[in-house]
């Protein structure tokens, strides 16, 4: 009886959560208490010179030992945050870290990536200004965990799993970037929608398959139960991802991490929007 009634409390809890994650992401979570680490002390909505609302909040957070960091957080992108120290005597701020958590149908990736980057920010309690004076730079997945089925993956399996899956992500939305007219700006539906297609035309319908999928004299490999027409994947893709994709392991990717990959690909808008000044109005 006890462990039913721990269970719907849990379950309770979750259904309340705000809906940036799954629910799968929210309950593991709850399970392992990082839910509670952290709670904000002031939060701030970001507007440009004209006074039009961005896609952006920034906010001030405290954890468990009353450290303090600065948050920010992005409307079209609720599977990552970007965290920062506080600002010195004379505003100035260090980024620190992008911490990242998004499910998928068969669990969710969770991982904190370093960042290097500067900034300046003043505020009160209502309002104040920022403007970020060195452009932000990846440096490496510091740790993380995956939730894969019943399968949680931690510690340095985790850590080399994540950071061989970035490499293979940065490769792939370099590619993509690289594509003629490729879209930007688009939702995640939309990118899945376009890009689907191109990546794994084996898995769309004939009418949405590319012009050129399948030529006379493609050969074909099977893996995991799908023949992937290795002729496309050559005349198509960078040499760097043909055996990526002719091995099924980009289709895990996108399976596993399609919220990574837009992150990725759409990431010179995060640094776009943070290029100018910032006008901070408290909520």
């Amino acid at each position: 009886m006890k462990k039913k009634v721990k269970l719907t409390l849990i379950f309770f809890i979750v259904f309340f959560l705000s809906n940036c994650i799954s629910i799968a992401e929210k309950t593991g979570q709850i399970l392992d208490g990082s839910v509670f680490e952290e709670k904000i002390i002031t939060s701030f909505n970001g507007y440009n010179e004209n006074g039009s609302l961005l896609n952006i909040k920034i906010s001030i957070i405290e954890n468990r030992e009353k450290q303090k960091s600065l948050i920010f957080t992005f409307n079209n992108f609720p599977m990552f945050k970007l965290r920062a120290d506080i600002p010195d005597e004379n505003g100035i701020f260090q980024f620190l870290s992008l911490d990242y958590l998004a499910g998928n149908t068969h669990g969710w990736n969770e991982f904190s990536l370093q960042i290097f980057g500067s900034g300046y920010l003043i505020y009160s309690n209502s309002a104040g200004e920022l403007e970020v004076t060195e452009t932000i730079e990846h440096i490496q997945i510091t740790h993380g965990r995956i939730h894969r089925y019943d399968t949680r993956i931690t510690g340095n399996e985790a850590l080399i799993a994540l950071r061989n899956r970035s490499d293979r992500i940065s490769a792939l939305a370099a590619w993509m970037l690289n594509i003629e007219n490729a879209p930007k700006g688009q939702t995640i539906k939309n990118f899945e929608n376009f890009w689907k297609p191109i990546l794994f035309p084996e898995l769309v319908s004939k009418r949405k398959r590319p012009n050129n999928w399948c030529l006379s004299y493609d050969s074909f490999q099977k893996s995991n139960d799908i023949r992937w027409n290795t002729g496309y994947t050559e005349r198509v893709f960078s040499e760097e991802l043909w055996q990526v994709r002719n091995t099924g392991t980009l289709l895990r990717d996108w399976e596993e991490a399609l919220m990574w990959i837009y992150m990725e690909y759409e990431w010179s808008n995060v640094l776009e929007l943070l290029s100018n000044k910032i006008f901070l109005q408290g909520i």
